[in-house]
């Protein structure tokens, strides 16, 4: 029975409730409803909690232990930032759509069985696809729609390996599954493609960037983390996500390097970003995988700030591209302070909420004896650092003047940024706090002599080869251009298939069509008209087709005024013929085809 309120649900039925108020009682509404929903967490007990029998077996809505809490504590906490940074917004669709999508990913959150998990899984892409329409745009509308076709292939995915899971184990529990039959391989790959694997990732870059400035900060924010948590749930240990964490940790990089669109080169960096989380998953010791969930609840945090501080410029300057940006930190001062610490936190600076993080990740890496995988993943960190850490504030603030002249952020987002911002450093200076939340227990010292200066090394030398590069044109230079990116193969396979679909299927398809319903049956009751006529007309073309050279031009011209003759009668005086003669030559005919089957058959012996 359900005995407590589960948390997602308070965001959900609160999201329609906001269409019905006005004004401050709105914003204050918009405000209350996370911390109404953290405060009823709070005091909600360990274990398990809202519970429904259905066809014998039991929905659980509220399952609390220490790992979901975690992803509970930061969603619940993100959710009222991001809320109080787009207070300010007049559009009730995108409230809702927010609110509702935050609140189906606490939902799979505390989901204790793969139905409901499963319901509040689809029901996010719903919430999600209607952030990215809310901006109203041809690009946004059609970016939606590719999110939906993905995002409901891995769905359908997903659902097939829920019901073999189900056939095969008897058992509709969320826990450990393991890849183990072929309903789990099933579910893999169904999580998979919200965590934006390596070749089905494009949706996260080609949506995010098209979402309002709001949206996308609220879907940087969830659905990947959602998919980072049920595969810490479910796949810790599975030695392929280590392999798929590697790649997603390093590819991203390059596109981040070459990228204009300052959205999208933080989309590619948050791809980067969750790989390090996967691999934590894959190696599946406690210490790997508190260091997985401590790296997504820091990630949360200084994301959402990086996408705060471009959404502000965005909104202020109307532009994002870096070849549109510079100098603005002049303009809008505490923004580009509030985007630093952001950039810092990302490129894991000690003080900052990415080293007390990530190093818990590298350190279990090395641990695991992976030179190979360690020394990948310490490359795409320092590339992270070039590509987003120091890209994202350079152009945007400090390299050539634009001579946009601006005001400051609202001041709802400052606020907003302001808090993530300080938890990003506190976080950092304080790592014990975060630290005391995680899964299992920690026993790891990130401020350590050698660890704080290797870390300032690697970082001082990235920072010094970026200038060096910059300065010498070496450097990717920053151009308005389309950069081609995995999508691309299934759109032109997307666009080959249906040019198949429709121009040689369609025309065989036609011509089966013409041929079998129309030629075949119309020939079949012209001939039925008058049979003995029919064949003389036939015979007489086939004459003509293999004795045209023979004939004289004068007997050809007979012969075909013949034939044009008896066509114009066609089908003449039938009763002049023999019924009898007609009805011999059907019969006959009937048995020639007999004796040919047979004998072709081989059951009559020639």
């Amino acid at each position: 029975m359900i005995n407590v309120i589960p948390p997602g649900l308070i965001f959900i039925a609160g999201a329609f409730i906001v269409p019905l108020l006005r004004g401050k009682v709105k914003s204050i509404y918009l405000l209350l409803l996370p911390v109404i929903s953290f405060v009823n967490l709070i005091y909600i007990s360990k274990g398990t909690h809202g519970t429904i029998n259905f066809l014998d077996h039991q929905i659980i809505f509220c399952n609390i232990d220490r790992l979901s809490l975690v992803f509970g504590y930061i969603f619940h906490i993100i959710a009222f930032i991001k809320i109080l940074y787009g207070i300010h917004v007049k559009n009730d669709i995108e409230y809702i759509a927010c609110l509702f999508y935050a609140g189906c990913a606490i939902g799979v959150t505390f989901s204790g069985d793969l139905i409901s998990l499963f319901c509040f899984w689809e029901m996010m892409t719903i919430g999600s696809v209607f952030i990215i329409w809310a901006r109203k745009t041809r690009k946004s509308i059609e970016a939606g729609f590719r999110y939906i076709l993905v995002h409901f292939f891995g769905g359908v995915i997903l659902l097939v390996g829920i019901i073999l899971y189900i056939y095969e184990n008897g058992s509709i529990e969320f826990g450990y599954i393991g890849l183990d039959g072929l309903g789990s391989y099933f579910i893999f790959f169904g999580f998979g493609v919200n965590c934006a694997w390596p070749f089905i990732h494009s949706w996260l870059t080609d949506a995010y960037p098209e979402a309002t400035i709001v949206g996308t900060v609220f879907l940087s924010a969830f659905t990947t983390k959602t998919a980072v948590y049920v595969l810490a749930r479910s796949f810790p240990g599975t030695e392929a996500l280590i392999w798929i964490g590697t790649v997603m940790a390093a590819f991203p990089i390059f596109y981040a390097i070459i990228e204009n669109d300052l959205r999208r080169v933080l989309s590619y960096s948050l791809i980067s970003h969750v790989g390090f989380m996967v691999v934590g998953i894959g190696i599946g010791t406690e210490f790997s995988l508190n260091g997985a969930t401590a790296y997504a609840f820091a990630h949360i945090l200084y994301k959402s700030l990086l996408f705060m501080t471009m959404g502000a410029i965005l909104h202020q300057t109307g532009r994002i591209n870096a070849t549109d940006l510079g100098g603005l930190y002049k303009a809008m001062p505490l923004t580009c302070i509030f985007c630093i610490v952001g950039a810092a936190s990302l490129s894991a600076f000690p003080l900052f909420s990415g080293f007390v993080c990530e190093s818990l990740v590298m350190s279990a890496v090395a641990k695991s004896h992976m030179s190979g995988i360690w020394l990948t993943l310490l490359i795409a960190s320092t590339g992270g650092f070039i590509s987003t850490g120091i890209k994202i504030p350079y152009f945007a603030f400090f390299s050539q003047d634009s001579g946009i002249r601006t005001k400051e952020a609202p001041l709802n987002m400052l606020i907003a940024m302001g808090i993530a911002a300080a938890l990003c450093i506190f976080i950092g200076s304080f790592p014990a706090t975060l630290y005391s939340i995680l899964p299992f227990p920690v026993d790891y010292v990130p401020y350590t002599m050698s660890h704080v200066i290797s870390q300032l090394q690697l970082l001082m030398f990235s920072a010094l080869a970026f200038t060096l590069l910059y300065l010498s044109a070496i450097y990717p230079s920053e151009i308005r251009a389309i950069n081609l990116d995995a999508d691309w193969f299934y759109r032109k396979g997307a666009k080959g298939f249906l040019w198949l679909l429709e121009n040689p299927l369609a025309w065989f398809g036609n011509q089966v069509r013409t041929t079998i319903f129309s030629t075949i049956p119309q020939s079949c009751i012209w001939f039925s008209k008058n049979p003995l006529m029919a064949l003389e007309l036939a015979g007489n073309n086939i004459v003509i087709a293999i004795f045209e050279e023979s004939f004289t031009k004068e007997r050809l011209e007979k012969l075909r005024e013949r034939i044009a003759e008896k066509l114009t009668d066609y089908p003449g005086d039938v009763i002049r013929y023999s019924h009898v003669g007609t009805t011999v030559i059907w019969v006959m005919g009937f048995l020639l085809a007999y004796l040919i089957i047979y004998i072709v058959s081989g059951r009559i012996v020639v």
